[in-house]
């Protein structure tokens, strides 16, 4: 989210046997006194060298298949919430941990749908499970001080068909006055897959006080991902999210 206040700024191959010699050996037979043993190689050795190549390959091609199987879109899927969940929405995780989650990201984006924007797996309820940079959900109130004052509860993305977003922080003040913070916007779509939200000025509810500050905001997300389960988008500045449907 562009604003302080804002939500979110958006939205095994087989064992190959080894080669073998072909070996002929003839019954003895007596002529003349003369007894005959041939052996022949199967192949020469130079073609044995190919062939041994060939094998290589096709093996490297076996495992790199079978990697892909054990990599396939439910894995990486499973892979990515082991995780984020638990890290505070990522907040917590070291420098090498957003690395290795990015990278099962990029991985997943080989399995995303064609047009994503069209597709309608992208409305619902969804919780802000990851960012990796902690201040794009929640602005101010993510930040390492705003932390200290607001532990936040949750973090909500509803997607309306046909093109309404609704985001909301919920959190406790001073760990005892609950709160929270609400955004709803109109969203454009910019191409098959990204799209641009335009914010109206945030609501703050903390206690019995209700009232409205700021001014609109406006973000825009690459949506890289989306199934049933999950729905990673990208923002215009790089930061990486993971929602999780409730």
């Amino acid at each position: 989210m562009a604003s302080s206040s804002g939500l979110f700024s958006s939205i095994r191959g087989p064992e190959i046997s080894k080669s073998k010699t072909l070996i002929f050996n003839s019954k003895p037979y007596h002529h003349h006194h003369a007894f005959i043993n041939v052996s022949f190689p199967l192949h020469s050795q130079s073609y044995q060298k190919k062939q041994n190549k060939l094998r290589v390959s096709a093996a490297s091609s076996s495992i790199s298949m079978t990697e892909d199987i054990r990599t396939g879109p439910e894995d990486l899927v499973a892979s990515i919430l082991s995780k984020v969940t638990g890290t505070d929405r990522g907040v917590s995780l070291t420098k090498e941990g957003h690395k290795e989650v990015a990278e099962v990201a990029q991985k997943l984006q080989k399995y995303c749908v064609d047009e994503p924007v069209k597709c309608p797996l992208i409305f619902g309820e969804w919780d802000v499970l990851y960012c990796s940079v902690p201040t794009s959900p929640g602005g101010g109130y993510r930040s390492a001080l705003g932390r200290v004052f607001f532990k936040t509860k949750q973090m909500i993305q509803v997607v309306e068909a046909p093109a309404c977003v609704k985001n909301k922080v919920s959190f406790s003040l001073f760990g005892f006055i609950d709160g929270e913070v609400s955004l709803k916007g109109a969203l454009n779509v910019l191409d098959e897959k990204w799209i641009q939200v335009i914010f109206e000025p945030p609501e703050l509810k903390v206690g019995g006080f209700n009232f409205t500050y700021g001014g609109e905001s406006e973000v825009k997300l690459e949506i890289s991902y989306v199934d049933e389960k999950i729905r990673l988008g990208k923002g215009s500045r790089g930061s990486l999210f993971v929602f999780l449907r409730r």
